[in-house]
């Protein structure tokens, strides 16, 4: 089951926070309130995964706390949806030139607001799920296929074209034994004729290379290979 979500509220009008908190927890959501940006900067923000911010509060309105959370490293990426009375063309300009995710103008109807949280969230988690999918990792043994990376124990390891791409394929699927077929037609995609041997090659100096994690490249004999978590 996915983890709650968790939403922070921040409006001046008492009556509201309690309106959405009530109607979002209904949604599955886990929701904490503030009645103003000063009330909501105690709060360890970091931990929610998007802010429903009203435009006009106090010292401190909307637009500058919503500044503040994109200035954060610790926020800077949560979503955020500004609600307010206001809903000129400057003011969603302006609101949108912070940062904001989406905009929703006073009055609004709860569905709707419980139909954009949850179209924001969806678009954000997806687009983090998309990003990590690049990054393939055990303990300390870290691989990034977008820069052709890989890190153990936060030092860069040296691998050839084929031993990177072997790792990423056996890292890629743990437990599961690619025969030397598999292997070859997927490292080996343009020659014509490549040894069985030329595979066992790559695999022992890949082995040495990213010790400690040598001994998880397991051969099965008659079989091929796979990456077992053995440490």
């Amino acid at each position: 089951m996915d983890e709650k979500k968790r939403v922070l509220v921040v409006d001046d009008e008492v009556d509201i926070c309690e309106i959405l908190k009530f109607n979002l927890e209904l949604e599955g959501y886990i929701v904490d309130t503030a009645n103003s940006s000063e009330e909501a900067m105690l709060l360890q923000l970091e931990q929610y995964d998007l802010f429903l911010l009203d435009i006009m509060m106090g010292e401190i309105s909307g637009l500058k706390f919503g500044k503040q959370i994109r200035q954060n490293p610790a926020t800077a990426q949560k979503p955020i949806i500004f609600i307010t009375a206001k809903d000129t063309e400057n003011d969603v300009i302006m609101g949108l030139s912070v940062g904001a995710d989406d905009y929703i103008s006073k009055p609004f109807s709860i569905k709707e607001v419980q139909l954009r949280v949850a179209a924001v969230l969806r678009r954000t988690f997806q687009g983090n799920k998309a990003e990590n999918e690049q990054i393939l990792s055990y303990n300390t043994l870290s691989i990034d296929l977008n820069k052709k990376l890989v890190i153990v124990d936060n030092i860069e390891i040296e691998l050839t074209k084929k031993e990177f791409e072997i790792l990423s394929l056996l890292v890629s699927k743990p437990k599961y034994v690619f025969s030397r077929e598999e292997i070859l037609k997927a490292v080996w995609t343009d020659e014509v004729c490549v040894l069985d041997r030329t595979i066992d090659v790559n695999i022992t100096r890949l082995r040495k290379k990213i010790e400690p994690y040598g001994k998880c490249i397991t051969t099965r004999l008659g079989y091929g290979y796979s990456f077992e978590k053995k440490l």
